[in-house]
């Protein structure tokens, strides 16, 4: 994997809202509507156990906390003998192509699709200040065919999304993903729901109060453990 320097990230001003416990969550995971996505109120967010997705009927920014959480075992991941003949043909880089992999997560063409301009706008911001990161699959003609993009915290990476314009490519850079932080000695790889196709991997659900606990100790690492974040 090839990987830029990483550098101490950003911390930028504090939120102006106060979002509501994650415990106070309705049954579908929904905590609360409204607030913003400056860095502050997303970075507080992850903190708690919240990530914002927008709704789009009505159309509003919500934030949630599901029960059960998907998260991904770093040592539990399923890689089938195709996924490494997959990854034998394809390069994995981290951070060399952020707005490129979080366009294409964000194509209004793909099926279910809920990454808007707000969204977009908030995470490339969150990535100039060192908190948002790319992983990337490339050809050896240099082609980007693959790729996720998440936050890193300390010793937390939430995913956010993944793209494929080739078989397997998003789970070549779902397993570049694993080997670093698993060699950085991160915690938690927060994965929101679980799919099949995730389920397929060695994704599995926990309680929202497991994974709050696990998120309080992955918190306590140094920040800059992981991707600089």
């Amino acid at each position: 994997m090839n990987a830029r320097p990483a550098a101490p990230p950003v911390e930028p001003p504090p939120s102006r809202w106060e979002l509501p416990p994650a415990a106070t969550a309705d049954e579908s995971g929904i905590v609360g509507i409204g607030a913003d996505l400056e860095p502050g109120t997303v970075l507080s967010a992850y903190r708690a156990g919240l990530f914002p997705m927008p709704l789009k009927r009505p159309r509003a920014l919500a934030w949630w906390s599901p029960d059960p959480r998907g998260v991904l075992p770093l040592d539990g991941l399923r890689v089938s003998r195709s996924l490494r003949k997959a990854c034998a043909r394809y390069e994995v880089r981290v951070d060399t192509a952020f707005d490129e992999v979080i366009a294409a997560c964000a194509d209004p063409k793909r099926p279910h699709g809920w990454i808007d301009r707000s969204v977009t706008d908030a995470y490339r911001r969150l990535h100039h200040l060192g908190w948002a990161h790319s992983v990337e699959t490339w050809t050896p003609d240099g082609e980007l065919v693959g790729g996720l993009y998440g936050i890193a915290i300390g010793g937390l990476f939430a995913g956010e999304s993944m793209f494929h314009r080739a078989t397997d490519a998003s789970k070549v850079a779902l397993v570049g993903l694993v080997e670093h932080l698993r060699a950085d000695g991160a915690e938690l790889l927060d994965v929101q729901w679980t799919t099949p196709h995730l389920l397929s991997l060695g994704a599995v659900d926990i309680g929202r109060d497991e994974y709050l606990a696990r998120l309080a100790a992955a918190l306590r690492r140094p920040l800059g453990a992981t991707f600089g974040g």
